[in-house]
């Protein structure tokens, strides 16, 4: 069966960085968007970025713009959250999720058909 793996989550105090990976089974990874998502307490998961099958495409929130960086490892059926200059909005639960190519907004949960248990992610002041 398809399992998503996230870890890299922790403390670290703000203005800091983290990096998340979430590690890919049961599929064809390669055939598939990646995106992170974030849940923090009280919250509705909200979108946080996404990469293109290939890797040559990514979005993000405009509320992590230019902080962090998406990336993938094809071989290695990897995806990567790099997350720098760290804000206490930032604390959250992150998910990574794994949807089709075709069909749907990258932006919305509805997309993605697979999905990890999460990771805590929690910035102190």
């Amino acid at each position: 069966q398809v399992q998503l793996v996230e870890s890299g989550g922790g403390l670290v105090q703000a203005g800091g960085s983290l990096g998340l990976s979430c590690a890919a089974s049961g599929l064809t990874f390669s055939r598939y968007i990646m995106g992170w998502f974030r849940q923090a307490p009280g919250k509705e998961r909200e979108f946080v970025a996404a990469i293109s099958w290939t890797g040559s495409n990514t979005y993000y929130a405009d509320s992590v713009k230019g902080r962090f960086t998406i990336s993938r490892d094809n071989a290695k059926n990897t995806v990567y959250l790099q997350m720098n200059s760290l804000e206490t909005e930032d604390t959250a639960v992150y998910y990574c999720a794994a949807g089709p190519t075709y069909g749907g907004s990258i932006y919305r949960e509805g997309k993605y058909d697979y999905w990890g248990q999460g990771t805590q992610v929690t910035v102190s002041s």
